[in-house]
């Protein structure tokens, strides 16, 4: 069991995210009941493993609630292969149609800026 100091340090996650994730519900710390002098919430070896899950999901495009969703699942192995690809694949249409849109973006800002440098003075 560790402190959420101890949970930073492993993790490079700083303090205040890892207690944002908490209350987002994506991990759930524990108090020990033997001690009342203090507050201090304990953190098992596997919200390290959902800390790291969170970073790669997070830096692959999806969102704090699309972790939520699968997290617990996928963290216990309760999610099976096709499942898996099924959130992937609509992750990678989420970025088509992102791209799409970005490119329409540019298209018009191209024609702006060929209008610009082409109007007479």
């Amino acid at each position: 069991m560790k402190l959420i100091n101890q949970l930073s340090k492993e993790t490079g996650i700083p303090i205040g995210t890892i207690r944002f994730y908490e209350k987002s519900g994506l991990f759930n710390g524990e108090t020990k009941k033997e001690v009342t002098t203090n507050n201090y919430v304990y953190y098992g070896d596997e919200v390290i493993d959902k800390l790291r899950f969170i970073q790669m999901a997070k830096a692959v495009g999806f969102t704090l609630s699309e972790i939520k969703e699968v997290i617990d699942a996928w963290y216990k192995k309760e999610i099976n292969k096709k499942s898996k690809i099924k959130v992937l694949d609509k992750k990678l249409l989420q970025i088509d149609e992102k791209i799409k849109e970005l490119k329409a973006v540019k298209k018009q800002i191209a024609l702006c800026k060929f209008n610009i440098e082409n109007e007479a003075i």
